[in-house]
């Protein structure tokens, strides 16, 4: 993958998995096993579009629900979501959603677009990936310029011979 921009638009998720405050934990739960997900963004309905108004990771459960021994068919994703949650708008900057999720001590966020309804998600091992590949693309551009430049020195009078400047010789 090759950075078009530095957009979080461009590296988000749009399948998005979603649920509603009333959902009860146990559904949640299932529905991230299901899912293979380990967070599901909490989200409230208007106008046919979702907007972001907590996450509920799998952390979550457990240390709020599991840990404690509460009894989890009472629970909705709305009584243990972390409201208010941390967002990115499409438009961000890669560096700014990264500095974004350590701000805020998160991992995901949830994309949102221009009037605030949920367009994707993002998390750091998505960006982290996409960092990589473009620090892995630098690499190889200083090396093949390394490559070159010791093939032009070698190709030079004096340069790589024995006779030029650091030979040792004359």
């Amino acid at each position: 993958m090759r950075a078009r921009s530095s957009s979080v638009a461009d590296y988000c998720v749009r399948d998005v998995v979603t649920v509603d405050r009333d959902m009860p934990i146990t559904d949640c739960a299932k529905l991230m096993h299901d899912e293979h997900v380990g967070s599901l963004v909490v989200v409230d309905a208007k106008g046919g579009r979702r907007f972001p108004v907590g996450m509920l990771t799998d952390r979550d459960i457990a240390i709020e629900v599991v840990a404690f021994g509460v009894a989890a068919d009472a629970l909705t994703a709305g009584d243990i979501m972390s409201g208010d949650p941390a967002i990115a708008r499409e438009g961000d900057d890669l560096l700014a959603v990264l500095a974004t999720m350590r701000e805020r001590g998160v991992r995901r966020l949830p994309v949102v677009d221009a009037d605030g309804a949920l367009a994707g998600i993002v998390s750091a091992d998505n960006l982290w990936e996409v960092l990589a590949e473009e620090v892995d693309g630098l690499v190889r551009v200083i090396r093949a310029e390394q490559t070159r430049e010791r093939a032009t020195r070698g190709a030079g009078a004096g340069w790589g011979t024995g006779g030029g400047i650091g030979s040792g010789g004359a």
